[in-house]
């Protein structure tokens, strides 16, 4: 190509490999998003299932959940609350993933408690540990499209056994 030709097509040619680099960028961008655990959660669900008791006696549960997701799909917030005939539920957390961990903390308003989560998130399931004060309890999110299980295993520091959840989305 001569000289001349190339110096008309230079700014063609420039614009081009901005435009490419900008393609580029931006679909790394959404590829890390896309690899995050709680890009699917975003938004409101609603359920139940059923509350186990210390004393053995189970009731059925009605909850709704909102999980608001940070653009970069790494951090979000959650808001889970959740009634039986005798039992409320009012659970606030957030939560930061990074490289397969996940950390953050929550909240319960009815019983004033607050502590720390740790744990593992992949696509479809977060597994975690939630702490604080005498409580702790063993939580799992599965995710399948819209249709989400949660399960909550308190070991102590509470008269509930377990809690077992079906939400869906929207």
């Amino acid at each position: 190509m001569s000289y001349h030709l190339m110096q008309l097509h230079a700014p063609l040619l420039r614009q081009t490999i901005v435009a490419a680099g900008v393609c580029l960028f931006a679909s790394q961008g959404l590829a890390q998003r896309a690899d995050t655990p709680f890009v699917g959660l975003a938004g409101y669900w609603s359920g139940g299932g059923s509350i186990t008791l210390a004393n053995g006696a189970s009731e059925r549960i009605r909850c709704k959940a909102t999980y608001a997701v940070h653009s970069s799909g790494r951090a979000m917030n959650q808001s889970l609350r959740c009634a039986s005939d005798s039992y409320k539920l009012e659970i606030t957390s957030n939560i930061l993933y990074d490289g397969g961990a996940v950390s953050g903390s929550w909240s319960e308003a009815t019983r004033n408690v607050s502590g720390n989560i740790s744990g593992r998130a992949s696509s479809a399931e977060i597994q975690a540990r939630v702490a604080g004060g005498a409580f702790t309890a063993s939580l799992d999110v599965r995710t399948r499209g819209s249709s989400q299980s949660v399960t909550i295993r308190p070991q102590g520091g509470t008269n509930v056994t377990g809690v077992s959840i079906t939400l869906r989305k929207g």
